[in-house]
């Protein structure tokens, strides 16, 4: 049976070397924490242990590096890691870092648009209809909807730009706000940042990963606090040329080239017995950008062929042309828009891009339009301009006029063209799949550095993995309840019945038994039903009677419908009383927290030394084109200003993100006021004009003090609408194919191979499967299984209980649900030393809340009483009991 992983390989048509690094994230995924606060060492060791190339992770968390050639499809890795780590590991929050804004938005049209061809998830079942909630840097503080449902796959996208750049707003003495990510958002009660560093699953995916090994970029990943690193670039080294120390896997370029399967073969062309003696430095140049044309030609001819034979999309190719610097850039431009070039056959075909032609935006679009086969552009000449992401598929003709050295010609220049544009793959036509370097004054320079054992056509190292530990087969499993193992029990007995009108009552039987299961959970909602026993009423049952004879009547019981609505009356109340043995009473109750609420505090302005201005001169100057005598018309006041003093202030004011006016309107107009006083001891006549002028600097220093009174509310838990009880819901989890299952009883050594096992053999909990996560965790289970004072017990499914806790980001999963005689106790195991940790007080807080609310309800309708255990690991022992827990450990 596939494993999942083999199952994505299938769906999105992995490359071998994407299929290989997605199988060591599998590998590695099983052995890391996948949680915040781990013990790097330890994390270390384990992936040392297979990895000897990963020595050190170079961040605070655990991340580990894939150096893939250009070409290969990181894209679509990612998105096969995203896959695996929502479906088997359950990860739903994601962070996806561009360096640049190209990749940015390359990345959102690859991972939110469906319609794009490269659409990452093309395949992928589970986001057919549940696709991921794309978050940008753009849109990430204006839609709240977007933060709506906690069971969203969630996949931010953000330029590394985004976190320091995206604010021009400056205080008043000159240093720059914090960037918009990390100021207060009115959908989340805190600033984005601080949501992304709080969740408890974020994974970081590094685009292009050398860019982000910087003090600053590093710095700012470290703060998001993500469980997990994964780092993917071609050149795996930073800017002063150190390579990486967290590499598990290299796909290098010389691979690539040996494989011959995912980028164009490159090839250096020089001219047949070309001697550059007694030519000058243009000469050559000119020889060079000729023969380019003459190599463009015949390549465009060959696609323009291909296209036409194959029924393929039309591809049009262009020359890449690197110059010395910005006024050779220049000079060659005109060159080759000029009639001197081909009889100005080029003249409107060329496009130079350098930091003196446009913005880094405008660049990088121009620069991808040139796929488009209606674009015009047959040549682009640069100067050190193409970063990341600006490798485009129909690259196929270099021309280096820049005196370089050959390593950098190979290492940066020819990886730019290496992009094959039919599916990222070859197609058996030698001029098509080949990308011509013209070098001939440097050809014998580059072919040199080719032999180079260290150049980086020649290294081919890469790492090799044992079989074994790479190909653990594992399988998805749902523990079910014991009600529905029962019932699959009863199937499997009636499908070894051979009388079939026999066969028939018992299946009858059974539908009659599932059709009461599948109502009566409802039934919490319904008005006379405050707990499982109200099932028993008369008038309950009534109710319930009536929904299964409308399904009868519908036909959605099946062929057998009004038979199978008549059993039901009959075996009610047995199901009734099995359904009350399986399950705790567990109240259904969506615990939020209010909205955060910001508001300003009220204070007197300082106006001392803060508002002294002048009124500019404005005046019209008119200037005469006969003798260019110059007159001037004094502007008249008033003309412009519709609104007052005070309302221009304020409507400057307005344009800070944490000023509500509907909120804060006396404080104001009380601010704007004092600010005007201060001005108007001076030129109260020009008041108006004043205003006007310095409006938005007296906006700035009258927010720049109400940001020392901006205040928030601790955020409450509402008042919830308590439901008396609902069904126990399934686990899923996988389970290794071979010797997957233990006995609760085994001792597991070591340790940390718990996590591993699905365990079996228990009488006393709700499911008669689960795993694990600490051998704390499996000894507490041991001990409910082995205290008589347990009546039941249950580990609750992800989706078990609707507790949010942390303003509302984060849901709380709960480790036991533990039912005694008069009591159920909610119970968390955590580690001694993280009892006092925020994010542990803040569970406690919202379990303690929902406790609370249960035990009301629970009381007022003779219910037992609920209580909170916050138990300290190296408290649990096999010895103990839940007594003793109990007693020392109710919060």
């Amino acid at each position: 049976m596939p494993t999942n992983a083999e199952i994505i390989n299938q769906r999105l048509s992995l490359r071998k070397p994407l299929k290989e690094a997605l199988d060591i994230l599998v590998a590695l995924s099983d052995k890391l924490e996948l949680k915040k606060e781990v013990d790097l060492t330890v994390e270390l060791e384990k992936v040392n242990s297979l990895f000897a190339t990963c020595t050190d992770f170079e961040r605070e968390f655990p991340s580990i590096c894939f150096s893939i050639a250009t070409g290969v499809g990181k894209t679509r890795l990612m998105g096969a890691y995203v896959t695996y780590l929502y479906t088997q590991k359950g990860i739903r929050n994601f962070f996806i870092l561009a360096p640049n804004i190209t990749i940015y938005e390359k990345l959102i049209e690859d991972f939110g648009n469906p319609g794009n061809p490269k659409y990452v998830f093309n395949g992928i079942a589970e986001f057919v209809h549940n696709r991921p909630i794309i978050i940008t840097g753009d849109n990430y503080n204006q839609q709240s909807n977007l933060f709506s449902k906690e069971e969203d796959v969630r996949i931010n996208i953000f330029n590394i730009a985004k976190f320091n750049s995206d604010n021009k707003t400056q205080k008043k003495d000159g240093r720059s706000l914090p960037p918009r990510i990390k100021r207060l958002s009115e959908y989340l009660g805190q600033s984005y940042w601080e949501y992304l560093s709080g969740l408890s699953d974020l994974v970081i995916l590094m685009d292009e990963a050398h860019r982000y090994h910087a003090d600053a970029s590093k710095n700012a990943i470290n703060e998001l606090k993500p469980i997990l690193g994964i780092e993917l670039t071609a050149t795996p080294m930073d800017d002063k040329g150190n390579v990486f120390r967290n590499i598990v896997y290299e796909y290098s370029l010389a691979q690539a080239l040996k494989d011959g399967k995912y980028v164009k073969h490159p090839t250096i062309a020089k001219r047949m017995n070309f001697k550059p003696d007694g030519l000058s430095e243009k000469e050559i140049e000119n020889i060079k950008l000729e023969d380019a044309i003459s190599i463009h030609v015949n390549t465009k001819n060959e696609l323009e062929v291909y296209a036409n034979t194959y029924n393929k999309r039309k591809v049009k190719p262009f020359i890449l042309v690197v110059c010395k610097d910005i006024t050779h850039a220049k000079e060659t431009f005109a060159y080759i828009e000029s009639k001197d070039f081909y009889k100005g056959d080029y003249k409107g075909k060329v496009l130079q891009i350098d930091s003196s032609t446009k913005n880094e935006e405008d660049i990088s679009k121009q620069f991808l339009s040139l796929e488009h086969d209606t674009n015009e552009i047959e040549i682009v000449i640069h100067v050190n301009m193409l970063k990341e992401g600006w490798d485009v598929t129909n690259l196929y003709t270099i021309v280096p006029l820049r005196a370089a050295n050959a390593n950098i010609l190979i290492e940066q220049t020819i990886g730019r063209g290496l992009r094959l544009p039919y599916n990222g793959e070859r197609t058996g036509v030698e001029n098509i799949d080949k990308l011509t370097v013209v070098a001939h004054d440097n050809f014998d320079k580059v072919i040199e550095a080719s032999k180079d054992p260290n150049s980086l056509l020649n290294k081919m190292s890469f790492i090799e993995l044992s079989e074994e530990e790479l190909k653990v087969n594992t399988t998805v499993v749902t523990s079910t309840s014991k009600q529905e193992v029962e019932i699959k029990k009863e199937e499997e007995k009636i499908s070894q019945i051979k009388d079939e009108t026999k066969k028939q009552e018992a299946q009858t039987s059974l539908d009659a038994k599932k059709a009461i299961l599948s109502v009566i959970p409802s039934f919490g909602s319904v008005a006379g039903v405050t707990r499982i026993d109200d099932l028993q009423k008369p008038e309950i049952k009534e109710q319930v009677i009536a929904i299964i004879q409308k399904q009868a009547s519908e036909g959605s019981l099946g062929l057998f419908s009004q038979a199978i609505a008549l059993d039901a009356e009959k075996q009610y109340e047995a199901v009734v009383s099995s359904f009350k043995k399986n399950v705790i009473e567990i109240p259904r109750i969506d615990l939020v927290q209010e909205e955060v609420r910001a508001w300003f505090e009220d204070f007197e302005l300082q106006v001392e030394n803060e508002f002294d201005y002048s009124v500019l001169s404005e005046e019209i100057h008119r200037r005469s084109l006969v003798n260019s005598e110059v007159d001037t018309i004094q502007v008249k006041v008033g003309a412009l200003f519709k609104e007052s003093p005070t309302n221009q202030i304020i409507s400057e004011l307005m344009n800070f993100p944490e000023v509500d006016y509907d909120e804060n309107a006396d404080l104001l107009q009380k601010l704007s006021n004092q600010a005007i006083r201060a001005l108007s001891t001076r030129e109260e006549d020009k008041l108006p004009v004043l205003v006007h002028q310095y409006r938005k600097i007296i906006a700035v220093k009258i927010y720049d003090q109400l940001k020392g009174h901006l205040k928030f509310s601790e955020p409450e838990y509402l008042q919830p609408k308590v439901l008396p009880f609902e069904k126990i819901e399934n686990w899923n989890f996988t389970v290794m194919n071979k010797d997957g299952y233990k006995d609760y009883r085994d001792s597991i050594s070591p340790v940390s191979l718990i996590p591993k096992y699905v365990f079996r053999g228990f009488e006393k909990a709700c499911h008669f499967e689960y795993k694990f996560d600490t051998k704390q965790e499996k000894d507490f289970a041991y001990i409910l299984e082995n205290d008589k004072k347990v009546i039941k017990w249950l580990r609750p499914a992800r989706n078990q209980f609707r507790i949010y806790y942390a303003k509302n980001s984060r849901q709380y999963h709960p480790d036991f649900v533990v039912e005694a005689d008069n009591t159920i106790y909610l119970v968390e195991i955590k580690a001694s030393n993280e009892l006092n940790d925020e994010e542990v007080l803040d569970k406690k807080k919202a379990a303690v809340t929902y406790c609370r609310y249960s035990s009301e309800y629970t009381s007022a309708n003779q219910g037992k009483a609920w209580k909170y255990l916050l138990i300290p690991h190296d408290e649990v022992t096999q010895t103990n009991t839940l007594e003793y827990f109990a007693n020392r450990f109710i919060c």
